[in-house]
């Protein structure tokens, strides 16, 4: 099995090391295991792509690269050029250092190498480590991810839904619990959820120059969200799984507009 790696917190990322360690299990001793990884993080980039500007690549190691560029840029100099069109098997997108549930999945650079892959026809999964007052007391942050990774990985392979015919494919969104290791729970199959009342927003400050600048700041990160939902099976202590598409038409309405505006 080929496989081809990407994060949004950088080549250098401990969750990096993490996922690279989940796709060698995954991928076995006859496998490839390919990482092309942003040089600098690129957290909350979406599924931007570099379209007005070039991106340099360079190759650090044994199949092993760095771009100047966002996630879904990675995936595109992964597939047409490191790979020089060999296609993977299977895309992996993290483990990033945060969760990436509920309205946090809109903004994810790790979700948006997965949607890449996904658009590109190719199965992709992004995982994320929620994090919390119990990983801050671990020596390894990303324990709940590191031991449960490589199976959860394997039963989306072994049992999930890819290729069913719909032009937008299917992709997946994981996200281990703020929990250690031995507290997981098990997994839950979850909706998108929303968290209300967490909003981005903005902190402005000023440079010693006298000059304003503007910190992006995030919302709470612990409420839960409408039961069945990511976060909310997260903070209860379970693996969520999230099948999406990049479709983002609201199905349910089409009808009822169409009568509205008729």
């Amino acid at each position: 099995m080929r496989i081809l790696l990407t994060n949004d917190d950088g080549i250098n990322a401990p969750g990096l090391e993490v996922l690279t360690a989940i796709a060698n299990d995954i991928a076995g001793p006859t496998g490839e295991v390919w990482t092309v990884a942003p040089a600098f993080e690129q957290s909350g980039v979406g599924h931007c792509i570099s379209y007005t500007r070039p991106m340099m690549i360079a190759k650090l190691g044994h199949r092993r690269y760095a771009a100047e560029g966002s996630p879904a840029d990675c995936v595109l100099a992964g597939l047409y050029d490191v790979l020089q069109g060999a296609r993977p098997d299977l895309v992996l997108s993290g483990v990033n250092r945060g969760n990436n549930a509920a309205e946090n999945t809109l903004y994810s650079g790790t979700i948006g190498g997965a949607m890449e892959a996904a658009l590109q026809g190719l199965p992709a999964i992004a995982l994320s480590q929620y994090l919390g007052p119990e990983t801050m007391e671990l020596d390894d942050e990303f324990q709940a991810a590191r031991a449960h990774g490589t199976a959860v990985v394997r039963n989306l392979l072994d049992k999930g839904l890819w290729d069913d015919g719909n032009d937008y494919r299917m992709f997946y969104n994981v996200n281990f619990p703020p929990v250690a290791a031995a507290g997981v729970k098990g997994v839950k199959v979850s909706a998108q959820g929303y968290r209300r009342d967490a909003f981005f927003g903005v902190e402005p400050h000023r440079s010693p120059s006298g000059r304003k600048f503007l910190w992006i700041k995030g919302g709470p990160q612990h409420m839960p969200t409408a039961p069945g939902t990511d976060a909310a099976a997260n903070l209860e202590g379970f693996i969520s799984v999230t099948p999406m598409r990049c479709d983002l038409t609201a199905h349910d309405a089409l009808a009822d507009l169409e009568a509205r505006l008729a």
